[in-house]
């Protein structure tokens, strides 16, 4: 047992495995014990693939597949019939998705209609379920499913559907305006001795016989009587020259336009920034035109007082409200394109609040670090963008991985609409060693991880951090990591189920590239030192061989669905601690576990305690005064237990309840063993819920030291000689 504890030791922390009872595992295709119910994705409901819904601007733009077919059920299976439709249905669906998932693309209208025919052949009820199920479909649009060309398809759709807005509003605008000024112009042409003329008025008089109407008499007549105050040359000149800026904009596609439009979609930031500032004079000139159009409309028109307010229009470019009426430009670009120009671009665009919005896409999270020597880098890049982007007043950001665009599908629309510049930071899950593991599995896993969290910053939800900055998206986000259940059956055939985190450790086991760092144990071999990893990264690490008596390990499954546990190299329990200290600063600035909050919490309540203490100290009686003694209160059902430290022995296990700092330590390592009461202070909810080596390393980690493990109730729990050991710091010592 001590020559198996010391090899793999030696592994931890050299990586080389010298004994033939740890293999590493690159090549034996093991995946973490969480991932084990989803080896084939086309047979699950979850939100992908989706519906790129086509022709609604002002309604729902994407769709999920499942959100779709419940929606078509809720309206069709009713009556008897209602679970043999639902059945039919829900086949339609699986088979849908499988075919999103081989063919890549196609419209929902084919992809339906093709399922359809194939299921509902040779079977009636099927036919006859899926054509009511086809009459209730209303929409259509390309599929896509949770793939490398996913985000840049369903962010090219979301800002194409929102410059179908502005390019409606605009064409609402100038299309007023050139009708308006156009009219203005032909009433002073009718008013003028050539639109009076008996040329003109013969062409502009109307079919008909005309032989007995004399045309030069009525013009002599007309002429005669016109009023004589036509437009000045100045205000006629200033119309012509309105109506040709208007027509000959390029900003968007107009039947009043001479020209094509402008492109906005660009594949490289500073190509769209070159775009801007060369167009950005026309721009100037068309919202001039605008404005001039409006008050020659209304015929407010000062020359006096407008001419010289115009001279200067737009020195300082377009304010907002101005540049709301144009279109936004897009860019879609490789994270791994971004070092150099490109990088110095979109600071740029950042920095300067420009109308341009960049999906960065990443593909891979895990690179060699830049100092190499075999470091490792996790989102290196997309953590240094999101990071410069929350820090610039004004930009609005969205970072997920592709598998939660769909939940974030309200964000991504915000942002697309906003003013002003706007990042979509996307991990596509599209990995190089992930195998066959698809990469909407890849995404969840590296949210699940904190390797690529999901955040929002909105700079119209607030004026305040708490309003912007949003960590909704992610599991659980009020915890190191996310917690799952997994169940399994032991050697003796027993079912197991357990609470374990979901850590950049098991995230980086999914990855054959790095299967180098992690070995397999023959079970023959396993013994109480292969401690759950997730339990000890936010362990001080510690390098001297001899004093390490546990090793991380995890439990990952074989193809033929074996248990295995294996362990990891200390380099990525390293990495996991760096990973976990920049999710607790997201936390942070989400608003939980706000470290300032918590110690300002902490200040008040010992204040409030020994306020408290010199209150009781001040009105205490003497002993001649003294109250007969009345029975203690009993104490509620589920709250903590209020009784006095005297009367507890040596061989219970209690919490200090009043002590306690809040600092969730406890819960995060069993949350059935511990709980909170009322004041949201710790106690131990349920003994039997959790194991002795639970309740000391509770007491060990924390804070203020207010936990006393008492004696084990279990006598055949492993390792308790040295679980007693680690008590006996925190038991409490009878005076």
């Amino acid at each position: 047992m001590e020559a198996d504890l010391q090899a793999h030791v030696a592994f931890f922390l050299s990586g080389k495995a010298n004994t033939p009872d740890l293999e590493v595992i690159d090549r034996l295709e093991l995946r973490p014990a969480l991932f084990a119910a989803y080896r084939d994705l086309t047979r699950l409901r979850y939100d992908f693939p989706l519906i790129l819904v086509a022709g609604q601007p002002d309604g729902i733009y994407v769709e999920s597949l499942s959100g779709l077919i419940d929606g078509i059920l809720d309206k069709i299976a009713h009556g008897g019939d209602a679970d043999r439709i639902r059945k039919h249905v829900l086949r339609l669906e699986r088979h849908i998705r499988a075919q999103a998932a081989a063919v890549k693309e196609g419209k929902l209208s084919t992809l339906w209609d093709k399922a359809a025919e194939e299921l509902g052949k040779n079977d009636k009820p099927v036919a006859e379920s899926l054509a009511r199920a086809r009459a209730n479909l209303k929409i259509d649009g390309e599929v896509v499913d949770c793939d490398g060309a996913m985000p840049n398809k369903l962010i090219g759709h979301v800002w194409a559907l929102a410059q179908a807005r502005r390019a409606r509003r605009f064409g609402e605008i100038v299309g007023r305006l050139v009708i308006k000024l156009s009219e203005i112009l032909q009433a002073d042409f009718a008013n003028s001795n050539a639109g009076r003329s008996a040329a003109n008025l013969e062409r502009t008089f109307g079919s008909g016989p005309m032989d007995k109407f004399d045309f030069d008499v009525m013009s002599k007549l007309l002429c005669r009587s016109a009023p004589k105050e036509n437009l000045s040359r100045s205000r006629k000149q200033r119309i012509e020259s309105l109506l040709e800026t208007l027509r000959a904009q390029r900003f968007f596609r107009s039947p009043h336009s001479t020209s094509d439009p402008f492109n906005f979609a660009f594949d490289s930031c500073g190509d769209a920034i070159l775009a801007y500032r060369e167009r950005l004079p026309k721009a100037i000139e068309l919202a001039k035109a605008m404005a001039i159009g409006e008050l020659e409309v209304r015929g407010e028109y000062s020359e006096a007082k407008h001419d010289r307010l115009f001279e200067s229009f737009g020195e300082s470019g377009l304010d907002p409200r101005e540049m709301d009426f144009f279109p936004d430009y897009l860019v879609r670009v490789q994270a791994e394109r971004l070092p150099g120009g490109e990088l110095g671009a979109l600071t740029e665009i950042m920095s300067l609040n420009l109308p341009i919005k960049v999906l960065v896409q990443t593909d891979d999270v895990i690179e060699e670090s830049p100092i190499g020597n075999g470091h490792l880098a996790f989102a290196l890049r997309s953590r240094q963008l999101a990071r410069m982007a929350l820090g610039m007043v004004g930009v609005f950001v969205v970072q997920a991985p592709a598998s939660a665009l769909y939940q974030l599908r309200g964000k991504v629309m915000r942002g697309l609409d906003y003013s002003g510049p706007a990042l979509f930071s996307v991990f596509s899950g599209v990995a190089k060693g992930q195998g066959c593991l698809p990469p909407y599995l890849i995404g969840a896993a590296a949210l699940e991880s904190r390797v690529f969290p999901a955040f929002t910053m909105d700079p119209t939800a607030g004026d305040d951090w708490a309003s912007r900055f949003s960590l909704e998206a992610n599991p659980q986000p009020e915890l190191d990591w996310p917690i799952h259940r997994v169940r399994y059956e032991d050697a003796n055939g027993q079912s197991v189920a357990e609470e374990r985190p979901f850590t950049l450790i098991d995230f980086v086991a999914c990855d054959a590239r790095y299967g180098k760092f992690f070995a397999a144990v023959a079970k023959s071999h396993w013994g109480d030192w292969l401690a759950e990893a997730g339990r000890l990264i936010g362990n001080e690490p510690r390098g001297d061989i001899d004093h390490i008596d546990s090793v991380p390990s995890l439990l990952m499954v074989a193809p033929d669905n074996r248990l295995q546990k294996v362990i990891v190299i200390e380099k990525i329990v390293r990495e996991a601690r760096r990973c976990l200290s920049m999710w607790n600063s997201l936390q942070e600035l989400g608003g939980i576990h706000n470290s300032y909050t918590e110690k300002r919490l902490l200040q008040e309540k010992v204040a409030w305690e020994e306020s408290g203490k010199a209150i009781l100290a001040a009105s205490a009686p003497t002993p001649e005064t003294a109250p007969a003694a009345v029975p203690p209160p009993s104490p509620a059902v589920g709250a903590a237990s209020t009784e006095s430290e005297a009367d507890k022995t040596s061989d219970e296990a209690y919490i200090e309840t009043p002590r306690c700092a809040s600092c969730n330590e406890c819960v995060q390592v069993n949350g059935k063993m511990f709980a909170y009461d009322g004041n949201k202070q710790a106690y131990i909810k349920d003994l039997s819920a959790g194991t002795y080596a639970q309740l000391v390393e509770a007491a060990e980690n924390c804070q203020v030291a207010i936990i006393h493990p008492g004696k084990p109730r279990n006598a055949n729990e492993p390792g308790l000689d040295e679980l007693i050991k680690r008590a006996e710091a925190f038991q409490k010592t009878e005076v």
